[in-house]
C-alpha cells in the first residue's frame, strides 16, 4: 500500500528502515514525549518488525506506513490509522516524525492522507488521536485537521519519572467532509 501527498510518500516499511527510525528516535528532542529514555537497534527492529508483521495479517485492521520525502527518498516517521478489529468503525491515527523534520506540516500533510484512507477506504465513522498535553505540536496537527479536543485524560502517562496529562481528539466523517469541502482538500 502506497500514500502520495503533495511532497511525501507513505509506503510500507521494509527490514531495512530501522536504522532511520533508530536515528530519529534517539534524538532526545523525540524522547522528550516517550516513556522510554534511549533507544538500541533492537528496539528499532522490534518497532519496525511490529509495523511489517501487521502487513502481513490477512485481514489487516493496522496500517502504519513510513513517512518518506518523495524529494530523496528520506524515511522521517511513521503515519497510521488502527482499528482494534476488523469489524471496528472506528480507528485511532498516530504519527511521529524525525525532530529534524518539524514544523514543515509533514505530519499534518501524512496524517490527512490517512484520514482520507480512513474515512474513504476503511469506510470509518470516527477517527481520534491522542498526545501528552504539553505536546503543542501534536495536538497543533490534529487541530489543523479538523479534530476537536474531546477530552483530557489527567496524568495518563508515565514519563521519565512522572505523570502527565494526554489530550484526546477526535473526527467524524460527517466532520471531514464538510470540514474537507469547504477547504477544497477531497
Amino acid at each position: 500500500m502506497n500514500l502520495r501527498t503533495e511532497r511525501l510518500l507513505l509506503r510500507e516499511f521494509v527490514e531495512g528502515d530501522w536504522l532511520p527510525v533508530l536515528a530519529y528516535q534517539s534524538d532526545p528532542r523525540y524522547l522528550r514525549f516517550y516513556p522510554w529514555a534511549g533507544r538500541t537497534e533492537e528496539d528499532a527492529r522490534a518497532f519496525v518488525g511490529m509495523f511489517i508483521d501487521w502487513q502481513r495479517e490477512e485481514r489487516r485492521v493496522k496500517f502504519q506506513l513510513a513517512i518518506v520525502l518523495a524529494e530523496g527518498g528520506r524515511l522521517i516517521g511513521n503515519c497510521g490509522v488502527r482499528k482494534g478489529c476488523i469489524e471496528d468503525r472506528q480507528a485511532e491515527l498516530g504519527y511521529e516524525l524525525d525532530p529534524a523534520c518539524w514544523g514543515h506540516g509533514y505530519a499534518t500533510e501524512a496524517a490527512r492522507a490517512m484520514l482520507a484512507f480512513g474515512f474513504d477506504d476503511l469506510r470509518l465513522h470516527r477517527i481520534w488521536g491522542a498526545c501528552v498535553a504539553g505536546n503543542a505540536a501534536s495536538a497543533g496537527v490534529m487541530e489543523k485537521l479538523g479534530m476537536r479536543l474531546e477530552g483530557r485524560l489527567r496524568e495518563s502517562d508515565w514519563i521519565e519519572g512522572r505523570w502527565y496529562d494526554s489530550l484526546v481528539y477526535g473526527i467524524l466523517e460527517q466532520e471531514w467532509r464538510q470540514d474537507g469541502a469547504e477547504e477544497g482538500s477531497l
